[in-house]
């Protein structure tokens, strides 16, 4: 992840400069919000790339895993980096089919234009603030930041905006196959092992090259998008802890406490009521 100013790990994140080298995917539980100001951003996620060009503004969930594709290092890359977290945004109450779109793990992608032209300022008054010495995440720069949040909303429409969703290079092909194919079936009761067949691999030779590109497991994997997939429901619908756990995947509700709890440093319980408890804006599980 680019380096740049932050404070305290509940906090804001910000930061404008090149896109930078990232090897390994990584995963945070922050909204993070892109502005491609010069060149461009091509991102793997879920198996599929997405092409952020000059001009546009992506915003994602980053709680699944990814990392940005190599660059070229002939074109100059101009991008200010926004990560909120999760719970600031949540406690916004934006529209309801905005929230269910960004944490499905869909990526907005919109004109800046459609943003304002005012954004790059506004992202290097941010870093400037939260540089200086007790520099905090103000009443103004999270009101600012909201005001950002609710342009690209209305931007997308209010849903879903647009990725180029093109498939990742050759050697990736096989793992954003497997990748893919566990986005779209994780709530139903497959292992890693129907993952690997479903690319036409043998289920060791699928887990090594999986880990060897994304830094997982295909069952660690399969497992992320279900703890996701419960974050989801817990805070978007009134589903019992026992509902969510089928609906998501998991076997039962004591697999879902236990993969649960090591992912997020919680229970479902305690996750639900402190993504929905007003005022909680600034409290984050980890990046």
């Amino acid at each position: 992840m680019p380096r740049g100013a932050r404070v305290e790990e509940s906090a804001l994140w910000v930061h404008r400069g090149p896109a930078p080298p990232m090897r390994e995917f990584h995963r945070h539980d922050d909204v993070e919000v892109n502005v491609v100001l010069e060149g461009r951003l091509e991102y793997l996620s879920g198996g599929r790339r997405t092409v952020v060009e000059a001009g546009s503004t992506a915003l994602f969930w980053a709680a699944a895993p990814h990392r940005l594709l190599e660059q070229d290092p002939l074109h100059r890359s101009d991008v200010a980096w926004l990560h909120v977290p999760l719970s600031t945004v949540l406690s916004w109450s934006l529209p309801e089919a905005f929230t269910t779109e960004v944490l499905a793990q869909r990526t907005l992608v919109v004109p800046t234009e459609r943003v304002g032209a005012h954004v790059p300022g506004l992202f290097g008054t941010w870093e400037q603030d939260l540089a200086a010495p007790g520099g905090t995440a103000s009443t103004a720069l999270l009101l600012e930041v909201h005001a950002l949040v609710l342009r690209i909303v209305a931007a997308a429409g209010g849903a879903a905006g647009a990725g180029t969703g093109a498939p990742p290079r050759a050697d990736l092909r096989p793992v954003a196959r497997m990748a893919s194919w566990i986005a779209e079936h994780f709530r139903e009761p497959v292992s890693a092992s129907d993952a690997a067949r479903a690319a036409n691999l043998n289920p060791n030779y699928a887990t090594t090259l999986f880990r060897r590109a994304v830094g997982l497991s295909l069952g660690e994997q399969l497992t992320r998008h279900r703890v996701a997939e419960a974050q989801r429901l817990l805070v978007t619908t009134s589903m019992t802890t026992a509902a969510v756990a089928h609906a998501a995947g998991f076997g039962s509700q004591s697999s879902l406490y236990a993969c649960f709890t090591r992912a997020c440093g919680c229970s479902p319980g305690a996750y639900r009521a402190r993504r929905t408890a007003p005022g909680d804006g600034l409290t984050r599980t980890g990046r």
